[in-house]
């Protein structure tokens, strides 16, 4: 019998008896250890303790946004601006707690252009749409250099990744039909890049602080001819990647998904909130 089965609970008897104090103690599992099995499961228990002022030591305090959401606004030491004018981004920034703290300016990158230069050359669709949410921030981003206040300007880009050809917004209601009728009883990819440029206050030029693409498994359920017609004369799927928006009448195209909801949307949430966060915590700190 392994010595750990007795070393552990023991470990955890004597700790009960520790006096109070102001420091976080924590046990990680011994992941390296002979003693215990590669397939075991990962142990880890953190016990803080209250600090003077009554608050709590916590791990990773301040990692998303809504720990320092108050340190940005169009009043702010640090403004935020969506380069897009994108209904959903926007309703999603607004969700994550952003409402009127941000303000959407179209970015005068033009897109199609870079789309087919892009396309004309051997990249994955991951890279496709992360340099296209790239090139969307930075277009915006380097009009405002030399300007006095710190702003950090959003780029983002979707596509529908079906067995490695990229599903753009569809140009007529036949081609909106073909890509239905594509995905129908299928899995395919989202994929949703996020970009952020920082620009202004010292910096004398527009740097990139994040940039990365996120990705979502969607399926498809049998689609009837009837099902795709009734759809497409909806109106919706004209103006969104893969002739669908998951968020709208297209939801009940989905049967089943992997991944964040959000990146299907148009803007990954929760890694959005982190890569955020962090990026104000750097700006701001090094200021």
């Amino acid at each position: 019998m392994c010595i750990w089965s007795f070393a552990y609970p023991l470990c955890l008897f004597l700790v009960s008896f520790l006096p109070p104090t102001n420091q976080a103690f924590t046990f990680s599992s011994f992941s390296k250890s002979p003693f215990v099995k590669a397939s075991s499961p990962t142990t880890c228990i953190t016990m803080s303790s209250s600090t003077g002022d009554g608050g709590i030591i916590q791990q990773n305090a301040g990692s998303l946004l809504v720990s320092n959401v108050h340190l940005i606004g169009t009043d702010s030491e640090l403004q935020l601006i969506l380069a897009s004018q994108s209904p959903r981004r926007k309703e999603i920034l607004d969700m994550i707690g952003l409402k009127d703290r941000f303000v959407q300016s179209p970015s005068p990158l033009d897109e199609s252009k870079l789309q087919k230069t892009l396309s004309s050359q051997s990249i994955t669709p991951e890279a496709y749409t992360q340099k296209l949410a790239e090139e969307k921030a930075k277009a915006l981003a380097v009009t405002m250099i030399g300007e006095s206040q710190n702003y950090l300007v959003i780029g983002s880009d979707t596509i529908v990744d079906l067995d490695g050809k990229i599903l753009e917004k569809p140009a007529t209601t036949e081609e909106a039909k073909s890509m239905l009728g594509q995905l129908s009883d299928n899995w395919h990819k989202v994929h949703t890049g996020v970009s952020i440029y920082h620009v202004g206050g010292k910096a004398n030029e527009a740097t990139l602080v994040s940039s990365f693409t996120d990705t979502a498994r969607v399926y498809f359920a049998r689609l009837s001819p009837s099902d795709i017609d009734a759809y497409v004369a909806t109106g919706e799927p004209m103006d969104k990647a893969g002739s669908y928006g998951i968020q709208g009448i297209g939801g009940q195209l989905v049967q089943e998904m992997q991944g964040d909801f959000f990146t299907v949307m148009g803007l990954p949430m929760h890694r959005f909130s982190r890569e955020l966060s962090r990026a104000m915590s750097e700006i701001l700190n090094n200021k």
